[in-house]
């Protein structure tokens, strides 16, 4: 049997996430429920301590190939469950899955493992924040030119643009601690969640439905919804892939910016590239930026997957229908491994940062004046100018030094206003030639940006 090339199976997302959605970890998880089940029904004297604790003494035993098998035949993978794990348990095998409905198991699980998932998702993100940080600190004063529309703006520093992103990052994060506190599995609530099976079932025992689910939340560490019908309603789900939606926006943005950076033209940072690692098959120079890309690659796919659990929630009709359950079993593991993968990718990225510093004064050198010319209005207009004729005259010098850096040679816009006798009229060729300093021109930047890194290391107690 030849075997399937799927990326997510070994190529993308890390060994400790796969495991966690996993059909070996999956089965676990629904033989804990039903071990937490049948622990509850012996507190109410519906089964024996014997009986539960042959549960629990096989319940990592896995013998999935029976399971399969069953399967094949009836058609129901966790009545093959409950049939393969009743085989291996000769004392309480009569009593699995007692009370219960498909999904009082599966949807218990499945939220477990989001809890998992999620915890794992959100200690990727707080290392690459941790990573901003520092890269924040280091560059916080770095002077570099800003864009907007992708066009030579004002100054920034490159501490001040990283700090963008971990900003954003740091909101993701914390969404993603509420998240994970918030999340709510179905609980133990029967076929269209009345617990009526569960009260038949306990009739006479002093014990009531409520309770019972009690015990069994309490030893799963899980909270439930109030109300559920045949399942958890499935809006939990979109919010879990929206957040994670959300996350792969900003993982795509700085990936994105990177990439423009990246380029000729630009040239001001750039990801690391290994001392023996190929750019093109059929071109030696080339620097791709290839973990960038994989990046935006991979957000686009999990970017895709929140519609599908909308229309699961949405088109959900009346206690449940099963037109969710296929593609629930594909979507979490891919936006999670894919979550996974942009994260370490991320951290890869940021380990290795290269900033050109040179690349940054350059294009200071070249865009800078121009952005300089707003602190010359400035000065000029409060030591007496009219702001319209300034305004003027700055804008046709402006206009004369873009044609000539055009042509490859150095901004001359400098030495064009300091040789213009209309501006020195109000401002002093010393004052005149400081106000020209780009660098210099970044306001509050480099303060706000180590606000930003106080604020990370606070909230990762990194100290």
């Amino acid at each position: 049997m030849t075997e399937l090339d799927f990326p997510f199976s070994k190529r993308y997302g890390s060994d400790e996430m796969r495991a966690v959605w996993s059909d070996d970890h999956k089965r676990r998880l629904w033989r804990r429920i039903w071990v937490a089940l049948a622990r509850a029904q012996t507190k109410a004297g519906l089964v024996t301590p014997e009986q539960a604790q042959d549960l629990a003494d096989h319940a990592d035993v896995l013998n999935t190939a029976r399971a399969l098998e069953i399967e094949a035949e009836i058609g129901h993978d966790v009545m093959a469950e409950v049939r393969a794990f009743a085989e291996q348990c000769p004392v309480g095998g009569g009593i699995i899955h007692w009370g219960a409905t498909s999904a009082d198991i599966t949807d218990n699980a499945d939220v477990l493992r989001l809890r998992d998932a999620l915890s794992l998702v959100s200690a990727r993100l707080k290392t690459v924040l941790a990573d901003l940080s520092a890269l924040i600190e280091t560059h916080a004063e770095l002077a570099c030119m800003a864009y907007t529309h992708l066009q030579p703006a004002e100054p920034t520093t490159v501490g001040y643009r990283l700090a963008v992103y971990a900003q954003d990052l740091l909101e993701h994060e914390r969404a993603l601690a509420d998240l994970v506190g918030a999340l709510r599995g179905k609980g133990l609530k029967g076929a269209v969640g009345t617990q009526a099976s569960y009260g038949e079932m306990l009739a006479g025992t002093g014990v009531t439905p409520r309770e019972l689910e009690a015990q069994v939340l309490q030893a799963l560490g899980l909270g439930a919804y109030t109300i559920a019908t045949q399942t958890y309603p499935r809006v939990q789900d979109y919010t879990v892939l929206a957040t994670l939606a959300g996350l792969a926006a900003s993982l795509h943005k700085f990936a994105f910016d990177l990439r423009v950076l990246q380029s000729a033209g630009f040239g001001e940072m750039a990801e690391p590239f290994g001392a023996k690692q190929v750019g093109s098959s059929a071109m030696p120079f080339k620097r791709n930026p290839i973990n960038a890309e994989k990046i935006c690659s991979l957000a686009r796919l999990v970017a895709a997957l929140p519609h599908i659990a909308w229309e699961n929630a949405a088109d959900s009709l009346l206690e449940r229908t099963l037109d969710d359950s296929a593609n629930r079993r594909a979507a979490f593991p891919e936006a999670f491994l894919a979550t996974d993968e942009m994260l370490r990718t991320a951290h890869r990225i940021l380990a290795g940062l290269r900033v050109n510093e040179e690349a940054c004064a350059a294009n200071l050198a070249r865009f800078g004046p121009f952005a300089a010319t707003e602190r010359v209005l400035m000065a000029a207009v409060r030591a007496g100018a009219d702001r319209q004729v300034m305004h003027e005259r700055l804008r046709e010098h402006s206009l004369k030094a873009w044609a000539v850096i055009h042509t490859g040679q150095p901004n001359p816009l400098a030495g064009a206003l300091g040789g213009d006798t209309q501006i020195l009229r109000y401002i002093q060729p010393a004052r005149l030639k400081d106000l020209m300093q780009a660098e210099a021109y970044t306001g509050t930047a480099a303060e706000r940006a180590r606000s930003v890194a106080t604020t990370i290391r606070s909230r990762l107690d990194l100290g």
